[in-house]
């Protein structure tokens, strides 16, 4: 499955999986809401599947809007892959 990605009232919900496959668009997609924006948040709740490449994709955003003094927020109950991966970094 692709990922789709669908904003409502400035918060853009993920669904499918964000893999080696799908980082390239992913990361794209949001590097204009970084710089247009003030926050961006993405919504996780029906991720699926993350790899390491999707893992590196939302740390390559998060850094792009720390770079850019925007906030840049992830919520929802999805793959918990992603909480554990920022647990054991100590960024959550």
């Amino acid at each position: 499955m692709a990922l789709q990605i669908l904003e409502k009232k400035g918060i853009f919900y993920l669904n499918g999986r964000i893999n080696c496959s799908t980082v390239r668009s992913f990361i794209i997609h949001f590097e204009h809401y970084i710089s247009q924006s003030k926050s961006i948040t993405i919504n996780i709740d029906k991720v699926k599947e993350i790899d390491t490449a999707g893992l590196d994709a939302i740390k390559t955003l998060m850094a792009m809007a720390l770079k850019k003094r925007k906030k840049f927020s992830t919520i929802g109950y999805g793959c918990k892959d992603i909480y554990d991966h920022f647990d054991k970094v100590g960024v959550a």
